[in-house]
């Protein structure tokens, strides 16, 4: 018959109080690594209640405790023993200790595991997915973009977090003023407190657009000083020309349309819109002239369905936009007499 490990179980094996077949069922449980978590949460409710429990009263028949954890730390080969200290006087603590070093002997130091791997979150091309964080932040990956993190955070370390790609962060602010920062490989990170914020890394450019909030940016070139930026800020650097950082004042709404499924355009070129098409959707756009890249256009356009978007911008622009799978073509109506900034609602 098999033997279900429980919560008691496992207390009455620290205990040493299981029976010789009930031990080997719980060490097998043990050794197995889907249940580390469940067995630590276990323990620390076994301990907790030996905390909570009055001391036993002294006992000639019980056991050397202090015996016990030497010859404990001599089968882990710990070494020399440490220096005197001054012993605790609830024998239940050096009780619950040695119980602990058994565990770890049954057990396979289960809770001296590996940390657990980090999550690695990834969009496909026209896809959007919003993140929890561990504390509470939230991200919003735009198409084509990954996302990677440590399952865990703790309370005396940054939380940190590697973009690459196109993201939109709220973060949250922790009592502790505990850091918050965004590493890219555009030569710089961002650091925050708490805001709003998106970061963009496409290409040979790098671009942050702060919403709310403060966020300071950190160079690797040490000969670029530390640049804390305002709300309603942009900062742009190209791989070309890393040292050249654009710093100025923007509408922050085409930057973060995207989360909400809109485009938003903003005197943009054609030769821009073609360059967005293709990094978040994944589409090769051909432009027939030349010419027609330098068209530009102010408006929002829903970007949930793609053909919808095409048939809006041929609109707008007075094009024909010709789609054979990922790749389109874009070229001037016959009969189009179109201003070369074209605005719609």
């Amino acid at each position: 018959m098999q033997i279900l490990v429980t919560a008691t179980l496992v207390a009455r094996y620290a205990d040493g109080r299981a029976s010789a077949a009930e031990a080997v069922a719980v060490r097998a449980w043990l050794a197995q690594p889907s249940n580390q978590d469940q067995a630590q949460h276990w323990m620390r409710q076994h301990w907790d209640k030996l905390a909570q429990a009055p001391p036993p009263v002294p006992d000639s028949d019980q056991p050397d405790y202090e015996a016990l954890l030497g010859h404990l730390h001599q089968r882990l080969n710990f070494g020399q023993p440490p220096a005197q200290r001054r012993q605790p006087t609830s024998t239940w603590y050096r009780w619950s200790a040695a119980a602990a070093v058994v565990a770890t002997l049954a057990g396979g130091a289960w809770w001296l595991r590996t940390p657990p791997a980090p999550v690695q979150v990834a969009t496909a091309y026209g896809q959007t997915r919003q993140l929890h964080l561990p504390d509470g932040s939230q991200v919003t990956l735009n198409g084509h973009s990954s996302l990677r993190y440590a399952a865990t955070w703790g309370s005396d370390k940054p939380r940190e977090v590697w973009l690459d790609g196109e993201g939109y962060f709220a973060v949250q602010h922790q009592p502790n003023h505990q850091r918050f920062i965004v590493h890219t490989e555009a030569g710089f990170n961002v650091e925050v407190l708490g805001t709003r914020f998106t970061v963009n890394r496409r290409r040979d450019l790098a671009r942050v657009v702060l919403l709310s909030g403060q966020v300071r940016l950190h160079f690797d070139n040490a000969k670029q000083p530390d640049l804390l930026m305002k709300p309603g800020e942009l900062v742009e650097t190209h791989d070309a020309q890393p040292a050249a950082v654009v710093h100025k004042a923007v509408r922050t709404a085409p930057y973060a349309a995207w989360k909400d499924a809109r485009l938003v355009l903003d005197e943009t070129t054609i030769a821009e819109l073609a360059a967005r098409l293709h990094d978040t959707y994944g589409l090769e756009v051909a432009v027939e002239s030349p010419e027609l890249n330098n068209r530009k256009m102010t408006g929002t356009v829903p970007v949930r369905d793609l053909d919808m978007l095409l048939l809006a911008l041929q609109e707008a622009f007075h094009l024909q936009a010709t789609r054979q799978g990922n790749r389109i073509l874009l070229s001037a109506q016959p009969s189009s007499h179109a201003n070369p900034t074209t605005k719609f609602p």
